[in-house]
């Protein structure tokens, strides 16, 4: 059975897009500028990942996982994401983790979970929640939803300079080829697929600025803001 919840006047920003169209990069300063609460969903089933390692849960008792899940303290601020009070912004993102997530991802009682906590970050005074399914299954009745593009390369780009300033080593052929070969199976699989919600607003990036696309999701919410 889906979780169901009832109605909630409280405003949501829903912010979803490709890989690498800036949501996360955007949705931060949004949600500071108005001073909402910020839900970085693709971030929680790599925290759900690294909290079963801290507190030895196995992968596959899925019960106990979403017990873990419901007790956990989760927080999100600008450039920072907190487990039970630590940063853990650089931890949640190693390969072990990842792996890690794919594996408990599998589990209904997980997902099941992972959407209760998801909603669960709507308070008030208002949230931005930045990710896939967000405007269409989360928050289906959310005040604005935003759906980010850019093109292939301008994204490319982005990835390969943030690569660059975190140390790491990137062939822009390679990242191309890899964020071809990913829209082609977000927008192709059949759960969580990548594509806007009926009523979302289209923002492409390409030649915009970070201070720009933010101006742009503010102006849209003030205007559909009763």
């Amino acid at each position: 059975m889906k979780p169901t919840r009832p109605f909630d006047p409280t405003p949501v920003i829903t912010i979803d897009g490709p890989t690498a169209s800036g949501k996360g990069t955007v949705a931060a300063p949004v949600a500071a500028t108005l001073g909402f609460h910020l839900l970085d969903s693709g971030a929680l089933y790599r925290l759900a990942a690294l909290a079963s390692f801290r507190y030895n849960v196995d992968k596959d008792d899925a019960q106990a996982l979403a017990t873990l899940i419901d007790s956990l303290h989760i927080t999100f601020r600008e450039g920072c994401t907190q487990l039970d009070g630590l940063d853990v912004s650089t931890e949640i993102r190693a390969e072990e983790v990842g792996n890690r997530a794919s594996a408990i991802a599998v589990h209904p009682d997980v997902r099941h979970a992972l959407i209760v906590r998801q909603r669960a970050f709507r308070k008030r005074p208002g949230l931005v929640a930045d990710g896939r399914d967000m405007g269409t299954v989360i928050f289906p009745d959310a005040t604005l939803k935003v759906f980010l593009t850019a093109s292939v390369e301008v994204r490319a780009a982005r990835r390969h300079k943030q690569l660059m300033q975190k140390g790491f080593s990137a062939n822009m052929d390679n990242l191309l080829r890899d964020l071809r070969e990913r829209d082609a199976r977000d927008t192709s699989r059949a759960a969580a697929s990548l594509k806007p919600a009926a009523d979302a607003k289209t923002l492409d990036t390409s030649g915009l600025s970070v201070d720009q696309a933010v101006e742009q999701i503010i102006f849209w919410f003030s205007e559909v803001r009763v």
